[in-house]
């Protein structure tokens, strides 16, 4: 059972054997609950964007995929100004929120573009730039509130609320249109309202700073290792010097050149299928419920056997949704529906948290912030390749043909990655071993 801790302080209570606590930090609560706000007001809008732009206004798989990558691109890039900035001053709330409030105004843009491409792309970018800024510094104050062998549990919790709005978005907008006769300017006045509330919580209930995590005197401490001081003008790509990140980053950005992305998923499904267009925009919701069951248990086992193997494993499930929409399967339209969605399900709820939960620990408490950006931006600018380059295959070869390329080069970069990524950088122990919580020195 997850329960927040009262007042302002997080007091993570600290396992007193190889396993994870019982309570969640009130901070990842709080921030859990703003972006499941979020989540509800964004995914109002974005669930049938893949349909609008390519069935609505014609545009090619190709132009498709560069304008997703495009504006994933973005907001890649934008990250590392978002992380770069909380770390000075520890102003991760303050940067958090600045990219929430952008986000929630990006829906008054949508509600004043009309019809007009450019200002819709105006707004979705604006809307991108928002969530690109406030990642790392959010993802930062997971780790920051959190014991270190329990982050997977942490994520996993947040991941799991996050996904909850999700999910929650696409039904909203469905049942809004359903109830205004297709009225889409009532979503985008729901969604900016929705998305407001999102920035009032943090406001209210995220604390700006986070104390040092306690230590329980009845167990042994292990010496804190060392970290290297770091100057308040720390330079955006200081965790580069890590060897251990390095080899992070390099793995994920490897893994992120082969994921084509859900919208193309979703779009093979309707074109292997012939979906009715009005079914489209559900089929996020499949994946986003089976990443909702899986993300904490999926965090609590990574906490347990360590996070490198779960991050891999979730990318075989990818590769499993490759294979499956390759299948010659016949028969009702569930026996290939059903498996994609729960595999790519497994794909999230085993890689997205895992993943930051797996570079953390090794990144010093006053460049966290700035190391997240630095690796999520290398994993979305590796995904923007992948978008543009499997709308191209599409668009040359056929979809059959693409997914063929795509599966190979998951194959490849599984290989790599498994190479790569360092065998336990976080410091987990192995299973059944205990481990002491280890205070993090904050340097000045």
């Amino acid at each position: 059972m997850y329960l927040a801790t009262t007042g302002r302080r997080d007091t993570p209570v600290r396992p007193r054997s190889g396993g994870a606590g019982r309570r969640v930090p009130g901070t990842v609560l709080a921030l859990g609950t703003v972006s499941l706000v979020t989540d509800i007001s964004s995914e109002m809008v974005t669930a049938v964007l893949p349909l609008y732009l390519v069935l609505g206004l014609g545009l090619s798989p190709l132009q498709f995929g560069f304008l997703d990558g495009l504006f994933n691109g973005v907001a890649a890039v934008v990250r590392l100004l978002g992380g770069y900035a909380a770390d000075r001053g520890r102003g991760h709330k303050r940067v958090a929120g600045l990219g929430y409030a952008l986000s929630a105004l990006s829906r008054l843009g949508l509600l004043l573009a009309g019809g007009a491409t450019a200002g819709i792309a105006a707004a979705l970018a604006t809307d991108r730039v928002g969530k690109g800024i406030r990642t790392a510094p959010r993802d930062a104050l997971i780790t920051l509130s959190s014991p270190p062998e329990a982050l997977g549990r942490s994520f996993g919790v947040h991941r799991a609320m996050d996904t909850t709005g999700a999910l929650l978005g696409p039904l909203a907008a469905f049942a809004l249109l359903w109830a205004t006769a297709d009225a889409y300017d009532a979503v985008f006045v729901v969604s900016f309202c929705v998305g407001l509330l999102g920035v009032l919580l943090l406001v209210l209930y995220v604390p700006g700073q986070q104390p040092d995590l306690p230590v329980c005197p009845d167990l042994p401490v292990r010496p804190a290792p060392p970290v290297r001081p770091a100057p308040r003008g720390r330079k955006p790509f200081e965790a580069l010097r890590d060897p251990a990140f390095r080899r992070i980053l390099a793995a994920a950005s490897l893994l992120g050149a082969a994921t084509i992305g859900d919208a193309f998923v979703y779009l093979l499904l309707q074109d292997r299928l012939d979906l009715p267009v009005s079914w489209f925009p559900l089929l996020p919701l499949g994946a986003a419920a089976c990443y909702l069951l899986l993300a904490i248990p999926a965090g609590r086992i990574a906490d347990r056997v360590g996070r490198r193997l779960p991050f891999l494993y979730g990318h075989l499930a990818l590769l499993g949704v490759y294979a499956t929409l390759l299948a010659p399967v016949g028969g009702p339209a569930l026996l290939l529906l059903v498996p994609v969605l729960v595999l790519l399900g497994v794909f999230y709820a085993t890689t997205d948290g895992v993943l930051m939960a797996l570079a953390g620990p090794v990144l010093p408490t006053d460049g966290r912030a700035g190391g997240l950006a630095v690796l999520q931006t290398g994993q979305a600018l590796a995904r923007l390749l992948a978008a543009a380059g499997f709308g191209a295959a599409w668009t040359l070869w056929g979809p059959g043909p693409a997914l063929w390329a795509a599966l190979s080069a998951l194959l490849a970069a599984l290989a790599g990655g498994w190479a790569l990524l360092p065998r336990d950088p976080s410091g987990t122990p192995a299973p059944g071993q205990p481990q002491a919580q280890i205070p993090e020195r904050r340097t000045a």
